[in-house]
């Protein structure tokens, strides 16, 4: 029998399970210093929640499930596995409107589920690290979240990465400039959304074969070289960088779009040009695919890495289809797999997560012992120790090397001599030393590792 996951799904093994919490862990802190709550929502949300939410490309991604019972035989589904936390955050607010706060700010880490082609950094289910902001359409949330994500990024060691600030009103007000009709706008965001992966040829041949302009397209693909090309020559003045974009934005919109430009100045003047402001760029080229955003829209990249570690923006219309009444919101997502991948090709784990799955292990000295040694496991274990026994009377030289195996820095032995007298031989693995104890005083000696 085939005992692998199935395709773009994983087991996580133990290391792999602590590497995982303590980056939730990270996130989930630093969210909670911004005033963020948890939230948590169903795997499973009704087939109208989702469909018509993400654009055609995303619909096609949703996982649907069959009918069941007397339904079965129809082959049509009901139910969908989610595909992101926004949508169920969208229906949680219209469902509890009365209830939460005027302005409700939450963090919700839970797996999604996407029927794509599986690939490196690509899974058909992954964990996504949410944080949005219901209530308020001042940039200040804009600018909050950024620098809430990146604080993420901070504490988990990041110290190269940026922000790509851009916004849907922008966009539009491009397309609006290089002739794309209307109707053709949202083809031409998708296809644009792809540029840093398909590149200007790429992008090209899909704006083409979705029946923009080639005049259109060419001015448009120029223009992000050429903003590209400024960002090449300033690396070390992003603040000088960002005041160039706008001003080149402003003269090719021709006064199109003041809102939108004055919020992408607002955004740039709060956040300032130190701290989460140093990593900031104004990027023109960004589009996000999907079809909810309308405002500021974010990236989060990484140098040497294809795709982002995050992304997210304002989407002031999403609630208001499940309310009926729009309801301002805007947030920013984590892409904990691709932390995770590139934390670890680069080595940014803190030594002390180590690979030990406790501080100690008692010995079985022999089966009349197990008692004592139950009762001992425990008296570390409310001091604090992360404590495994060995299941099995055996020679002790085996017990040793088990432990040793399992990366348990100590282990405790108590014989007949030990038992009679109220003493705990305690054996250091790493580096051989052998103490005698009195049993209080077992769990001051091995202490807390890290």
């Amino acid at each position: 029998m085939n005992t692998n996951p199935a395709r773009g799904m994983r087991d996580f093994l133990p290391e792999d399970v602590r590497r995982r919490q303590y980056v939730i862990g990270v996130i989930a802190d630093v969210y909670q210093q911004y005033g963020f709550e948890p939230l948590e929502t169903p795997a499973v949300e009704n087939i109208e929640t989702l469909l018509g939410k993400y654009g055609e490309e995303g619909d096609r991604l949703i996982f649907k499930i069959l009918k069941r019972g007397e339904g079965a035989e129809t082959g049509q589904a009901d139910l969908a596995l989610r595909y992101d936390l926004t949508v169920p955050l969208a229906r949680v607010v219209a469902e509890y409107r009365a209830t939460l706060p005027k302005f409700f700010k939450r963090y919700q880490v839970q797996p999604v589920w996407r029927a794509d082609r599986p690939q490196k950094g690509r899974f058909r289910e992954f964990y996504q690290c949410d944080v949005d902001a219901i209530g308020s359409r001042s940039m200040i949330v804009e600018a909050e979240l950024l620098s809430a994500a990146g604080d993420v990024l901070s504490r988990l060691g990041f110290t190269s990465y940026t922000l790509r600030l851009n916004h849907r009103g922008v966009l539009a007000g491009m397309l609006d400039a290089a002739g794309v009709p209307a109707s053709l706008q949202g083809e031409a965001l998708v296809a644009l959304d792809k540029l840093d992966k398909v590149g200007r040829e790429g992008v090209a041949a899909e704006l083409a074969q979705r029946g923009v302009p080639d005049a259109g397209a060419g001015m448009l693909l120029e223009f992000f070289s050429s903003v590209a090309a400024a960002q090449r020559d300033a690396k070390a003045d992003p603040t000088a960088f960002n005041r160039d974009v706008l001003d080149r934005l402003e003269a090719l919109l021709g006064g199109a779009r003041p809102d939108a430009l004055g919020e992408l100045r607002d955004v740039v003047r709060l956040l300032g040009p130190g701290g989460t402001g140093a990593h900031l760029r104004l990027d023109p080229s960004l589009a996000r695919g999907l079809s909810y955003y309308t405002g500021a829209i974010f990236e989060i990249a990484v140098p040497d890495l294809a795709g982002s570690l995050g992304g997210g923006g304002r989407y002031d219309n999403l609630i208001g289809m499940f309310l009926g009444s729009e309801v301002p919101a805007c947030g920013i997502s984590l892409g904990l797999e691709r932390i995770l991948v590139v934390m670890g090709e680069r080595g940014m784990f803190p030594d002390n997560l180590g690979k030990a799955p406790a501080d100690v292990m008692v010995t079985i000295w022999n089966l009349d012992a197990v008692p004592d040694a139950l009762r001992l496991a425990a008296e570390l274990r409310s001091a604090g120790l992360r404590v495994e026994v060995y299941p099995e009377a055996d020679k002790l030289g085996k017990q040793f090397k088990y432990a040793s195996s399992r990366a348990i820095p100590h282990v405790t032995v108590v014989g007949d001599d030990e038992a009679a007298a109220g003493l705990v031989t305690v054996k250091d693995l790493a580096t051989g030393e052998q103490r005698r104890v009195a049993r209080g005083d077992v769990a001051g000696v091995i202490g807390r590792p890290g």
